[in-house]
């Protein structure tokens, strides 16, 4: 099952340490795109202007499941940097985010071993600090109710790991929702006995999406 980051890029996951004087800071963050990875990306260079190098690396998938992935040295030995990084983001099968990796040199050379385990050290603290979610199959629900029925409503779908979509308020109250698909049956039979079969949610097509990791 893949998982994502659901930090922003405004606010994203952070931790860092030193190895043999250089600084290593990890940020991590959620994109929907590569254009926004490279965005976080210059941001973080904005951050830390001083810096010796940045590098970086992202994984995307489209709509269509085909998984597109960039990464960058950003002037280290080839290899020894942006592979680091996204070698943990395949490990802990994340996709749609970013992991940028800073470094402050302090004086001493590493290495090639030491600078992949450095960078992957780095790019494994962001991780480990990020807020992170499974990437569930969900089935998505129109149910209308009336505006006395929406509290319980709400409660329910929280007990299933529901998410409202979407909202529209008239005379009665219209909920897009989406469930995760192994809650289905566990959803239906929850909403018959708390609306005594007076609300029938209109099933609508597949949906994936992310559920916060506990």
């Amino acid at each position: 099952m893949m998982r994502t980051i659901l930090n922003a890029a405004a606010e994203p996951a952070h931790d860092a340490f030193v190895e043999k004087k250089s600084e290593f800071i990890g940020d991590a963050c959620h994109v929907d795109d590569l254009g926004e990875a490279l965005a976080f990306v210059e941001r973080i260079r904005e951050t830390h202007p001083k810096s010796r190098h940045v590098a970086y690396a992202a994984i995307v998938t489209d709509e269509t499941g085909r998984v597109m992935e960039r990464m960058s040295d950003d002037g280290e030995p080839s290899g020894t940097a942006g592979k680091p990084i996204l070698d943990v983001l395949r490990a802990n099968e994340l996709t749609d985010c970013a992991v940028a990796v800073t470094r402050y040199f302090g004086g001493i050379l590493l290495g090639s071993g030491g600078l992949i385990r450095a960078y992957s050290t780095g790019a494994s603290l962001a991780v480990k600090a990020a807020r992170k979610a499974s990437i569930v199959q969900c089935r998505r629900y129109l149910v209308r109710l009336d505006y006395a029925q929406l509290g319980a409503f709400q409660q329910l779908l929280a007990l299933v790991d529901g998410a409202q979509l979407d909202a529209a308020f008239t005379d009665h109250v219209e909920i897009e929702c989406a469930v995760p698909a192994d809650m289905e049956h566990r959803f239906a039979d929850r909403v018959r006995e708390t609306f005594n079969a007076n609300v029938v949610p209109e099933p609508l097509g597949l949906v994936a999406r992310p559920v916060e990791e506990r």
